[in-house]
């Protein structure tokens, strides 16, 4: 089946974060938004039909998860990445970061030092601070728009004492998906220091041209048993309203810590819809996903191609996994507050800001290619013209 990912559908109306809270975050409603991590395609027919077969059964009472939901999550782990998992080392959270502050609250301690490496997710930080501990950076290095870990850094953080690590894998904003050496050097150290892992690995099924991902709890029994791996399906089939993920502990010990965490503030029964969805999606979205990937791939060629070739001064970060292009405007010499008014006032496209992402993210945009690509061209046209606006060729 070919699935039409340039239809263009409206979501205004709907009370989507994206679109509708768009006017409230950016001021102006004249804007096209290009920003929070969901994608203007429809989600897949047979979710939604799984959904709607649930939905005929008049009665919506308390459910458990099946045996069936946790044979289709391993089984896609299985297929997709090499990583066998026993299905009873998954464990559930409402979201990613639920089980980000989760794993703080129940494996750290007020006071422990956690390591994150900006620019990245910013809600990492949060996960940090809320709760008493002390928000440790190891910021990446920007090799001409290509990130790399300053793994010698990093050491020195944990000589200080660390008690986890934030990884993030496939990297949001940047792009970069950690190969097989990076991984062990990174569990080396963690191993070496006693840091636990918390991985998070969402956007791990959107890999493009070619790149592969490497499960960090894979490499070996002795990383895996520090490991704590969150995994979804809401990036990768457009189901982030379902707020339905899993955190994947095969250490016994360390996953009674996070489901004790889990249970403490009663949020593991999880949504009878984002059940069914995230079951469907794993036993039936191979297909879609592919065709998705390679709309993707020719999405960023669009990107980089006429935003490339009419603003050369323009340095977009290769894309390696993600639908997020991360995109260095600094050429324009303006601060980040200009910036960000210029980017909405003039060119009207409602973009991440990059200093949101913490130490490295002045004097970047991150935006989501993960739309119709006559939206993306929209998009890429408003910023170009607005440029040559200011800075004629």
């Amino acid at each position: 089946m070919k699935y039409d990912f340039d239809r263009i559908t409206e979501r205004r109306g709907t009370d989507s974060v994206k679109w509708d809270l768009a006017g409230t975050l950016f001021k102006t409603e004249d804007l096209l938004p290009m920003w929070v991590a969901d994608m203007d395609f429809e989600v897949p027919d047979f979710i939604r039909e799984a959904i709607s077969a649930r939905n005929a059964h008049p009665i919506l009472g308390y459910t458990f998860r099946p045996t069936r939901f946790y044979e289709a999550l391993v089984s896609w782990l299985k297929r997709r990445h090499g990583w066998e998992v026993p299905p009873e080392a998954v464990s559930f959270s409402p979201g990613i970061v639920p089980a980000l502050n989760l794993a703080v609250l129940g494996l750290t301690s007020p006071g422990d030092r956690i390591v994150v490496q900006p620019p990245v997710y910013f809600p990492f930080f949060s996960a940090v601070t809320n709760h008493g501990r002390e928000l440790v950076y190891n910021q990446l290095i920007d090799h001409q728009g290509h990130y790399q870990i300053d793994f010698d850094h990093l050491e020195q953080q944990f000589r200080q004492g660390a008690s986890m690590f934030f990884l993030c894998h496939p990297h949001n904003p940047v792009g970069r998906v950690w190969n097989r050496g990076e991984l062990e050097q990174l569990a080396e150290l963690c191993i070496r220091y006693k840091v636990l892992i918390l991985s998070d690995e969402i956007h791990s099924d959107l890999l493009l041209f070619g790149h592969k991902h490497l499960p960090i709890a894979s490499l070996g029994r002795e990383v895996a048993d520090i490991t704590l791996t969150c995994v979804a399906p809401s990036k990768t089939f457009n189901l982030a309203g379902l707020h339905t993920s899993a955190v994947v502990i095969t250490q016994p010990e360390l996953k009674k810590k996070y489901d004790r965490s889990l249970d403490a503030v009663h949020v593991g029964g999880g949504n009878i819809f984002g059940q069914v969805a995230m079951e469907a999606a794993y036993t039936h979205g191979d297909e879609w996903l592919s065709q998705l990937i390679s709309y993707l791939e020719n999405n960023f060629r669009i990107l980089e191609k006429e935003m490339g070739s009419c603003l050369p001064g323009v340095r977009i970060s290769p894309l390696e996994a993600t639908y997020l292009a991360w995109m260095d405007f600094s050429f324009l010499k303006m601060s980040d507050q200009e910036l960000r008014e210029f980017m909405v006032d003039r060119a009207r496209v409602g973009m991440n800001d990059g200093p949101m992402f913490g130490p490295g993210g002045s004097g970047y945009q991150r935006l989501n290619i993960a739309a119709p690509a006559a939206t993306l061209r929209e998009g890429i046209r408003r910023i170009v013209d607005a440029i040559n606006e200011i800075m004629p060729i």
